[in-house]
């Protein structure tokens, strides 16, 4: 019988490592009945002791949990090795100035009842005329502001909005209780305040798109595309690693961060040690007195890959599709496994490249396809979709779909300067969904460099008489101060990381070239709360030297944190870049002035960026990309 090989540093999260730490905590006496897992995510090993690792070798699988007690409001973060049954370090938070850890599910639980017990609140909707057991109170993440620190710093505090449900089946979401909001202390169990600054009559229109009488009658005029591969797939899986036409990389998934794909390379080169989603927020533009506090951090503050989608065949993911199911531990610290959390599929991608030449009389086509490996996650009224596709020329590419149904408010007959009528009475706010990719590049080897390359016009002169001349301009990012950057399409900006010790046949430094969409940063003014918590969204381009420490670019413990952590800390060290092992984060994101067509649910919207090869070849990868059997073209 052969023994099993231990695993690999970035293997997947399994059942059984969530049940030893829950009884490694335990031995330790850092559970009790009113403690619960607010954060818990593997506690990934050193790059380089990962790069180092060959089959055989000991691997320690470490994890690290964040426990929040739900009785006084305290909080420890907690790093435990599922391998050697230990705890490794205990932090207790302070959270005034620490930040506290996400919102969990059993704190959402009780603000409802929290609500409908308080006679101010349940006043205010009678006064309204609503029957309080009708309207669903929707708690949100405070933020941190100056003005209410003297009830709310230190403590577990959400902000909830009401909105009115009309039967099981009812959207909410079409009948906002505008004009209303209260603050709940989540451990004292207590409304901190209440605003009632106006009564608005409550739309009464039905958002219920799921519904016939609003919807119609589906159409019958769409036929049915079959997408098949009768021999399979062209991709492997073995475990979690994933190879594919040159392709190789590690899919891994956690429940802050959702899809994190490790160890990227093609033909064993090295191109990107691990890529995530490591932040996002969403800030809302409406200044009144209710509302003036919404913006959420959803991976930091709701750690939204919990509530990642159980994909189904047809309607998710079309073709040959193959699933990874996600571990992670619930509220109790009990396993859940989130079956089909991970997509993977291929797609025909249209034309490759194309030529028919007039001399040589040829005439060649190759059809581009990609690798898709996608998860849907739905945190509140949002639903989004974060898809990584790696293409046969080496380019890879991020794409964030947004979609569900838009955060809603009253819209008063005088009208509304910040928000878009959508339906009779109905409002949605402007807002920005601005999400932070953390790109940990390795291109061609650890020690990397990052160009600012962009087109600039050449004056007329001696040397361009006729006006026509432009050239490429370079400018390398060798300090971290220096290499907070913007995008600007007007010059045609883009960033590329490029190896100083490898070169191509040409005598140039092999490259991988980050092409940003250039959508706007973060608008609200750098007086505001959110700009501070928010940092990262201000600049399209952070560079930083490579710290383990590093992940989450607004900080480690974003919910009621005042601000400061994270990418702008860091980078206050202003470390050296040039031929360092660098870390790029790349805002990227929408600016949504919602649209009535995006009610009562929204089409998909899409934001993200590219990663191209620039010079990391000798010429081009696809040349042996064979041409379409004949039984497969139609002419």
């Amino acid at each position: 019988m052969t023994k099993s090989l231990p695993p690999h540093p970035l293997d997947a999260v399994t059942e059984a490592e969530i049940v030893a730490l829950k009884a490694i905590l335990t031995k330790a006496d850092l559970l009790s009945p009113t403690v619960r897992y607010a954060f818990c995510v593997p506690e990934e090993a050193d790059k380089a002791a990962v790069l180092a690792h060959t089959p055989g070798d000991v691997v320690d699988r470490r994890f690290r949990v964040v426990l929040l007690d739900l009785a006084d409001g305290s909080s420890r973060d907690v790093i435990v090795s599922a391998t050697r049954a230990e705890v490794d370090e205990v932090t207790a938070l302070a959270p005034a100035t620490d930040g506290q850890p996400p919102i969990i599910d059993a704190e959402f639980a009780v603000v409802e009842e929290i609500l409908n017990a308080h006679p101010e609140w349940t006043a205010a909707l009678e006064r309204r005329g609503l029957d309080p057991a009708t309207v669903r109170s929707v708690p949100l993440s405070a933020g941190s502001y100056p003005e209410h620190a003297d009830n709310e710093a230190g403590h577990r505090v959400v902000r909830s909005l009401g909105f009115q449900q009309l039967h099981e089946r009812d959207h909410p979401w079409a009948h906002p209780v505008d004009g209303l909001v209260a603050y709940v202390d989540l451990t004292r169990r207590e409304v901190l305040r209440i605003i009632d600054a106006r009564e608005f009559p409550v739309p009464s229109e039905s958002g219920n798109f799921d519904d016939p009488e609003v919807s119609g009658p589906p159409r019958t005029t769409l036929k049915p595309i079959e997408i098949t591969q009768p021999e399979g797939p062209s991709f492997t899986l073995d475990g979690n690693l994933l190879t594919w036409q040159n392709w190789s990389v590690r899919v891994g998934f956690n429940e802050r961060e959702g899809l994190t794909l490790h160890q990227l390379s093609f033909h064993d080169r090295p191109i990107a040690y691990r890529a995530s989603i490591a932040e996002m927020v969403v800030p809302y533009a409406d200044p009144s007195p209710v509302r003036f506090w919404q913006n959420y951090f959803d991976a930091g503050e709701y750690m939204f890959a919990r509530y990642a989608n159980s994909l189904e065949l047809g309607c998710d993911c079309l073709g040959e599709i193959t699933y990874l199911d996600a571990v992670i531990a619930d509220d109790e610290g009990e396993p859940h496994t989130i079956r089909n959390a991970i997509c993977i599929h291929e797609e025909d991608y249209g034309v490759l490249w194309k030529h028919s030449d007039l001399f040589a009389g040829s005439n060649e086509t190759r059809r581009q396809r990609r690798l898709v490996v996608s998860f849907f996650t739905t945190i509140g009224n949002y639903d989004y979709g974060f898809y990584w596709y790696l293409y046969l020329d080496g380019t890879i590419q991020c794409e964030a779909k947004a979609t569900g149904v838009v955060f809603t408010s009253a819209y008063p007959e005088e009208g509304h300067e910040y928000a878009t009528q959508i339906a009779p009475g109905l409002g949605a706010p402007f807002h920005q969904h601005l999400f932070s990719a953390r790109l940990d590049m390795t291109v061609d080897g650890p020690r990397n460099a990052v160009e600012e390359v962009e087109a600039r016009t050449v004056p007329v002169g001696p040397g361009n008489p006729y006006g026509n001349a432009f050239r490429e301009s370079r400018t390398r990012l060798t300090n971290e101060a220096g290499a907070r950057r913007d995008a600007d399409g007007a010059h045609a900006r883009v960033w590329q990381i490029v190896n100083p010790e490898k070169t191509n046949r040409l005598g140039r430094p092999v490259g991988y070239a980050l092409y940003p969409e250039g959508q706007p940063t973060l608008l609200a003014d750098p007086s505001a709360s959110v700009h501070s918590r928010a940092a990262f969204a201000t600049h399209h381009l952070w560079v930083t030297a490579y710290d383990p420490a590093e992940r989450y670019p607004a900080g480690d413990f974003v919910n009621q944190h005042p601000g400061g952590a994270g990418l702008p800390a860091w980078t206050a060290a202003d470390r050296d870049l040039d031929g360092a092992d660098v870390v790029l984060w790349h805002t990227f994101g929408l600016t949504h002035f919602p649209r009535p067509e995006d009610w009562p649910v929204m089409p998909v919207d899409y934001a993200g960026f590219t990663l191209k090869p620039v010079g990391f070849f000798d010429r081009n990868p696809t040349l042996d990309v064979p041409g379409s059997a004949a039984r497969h073209c139609h002419g």
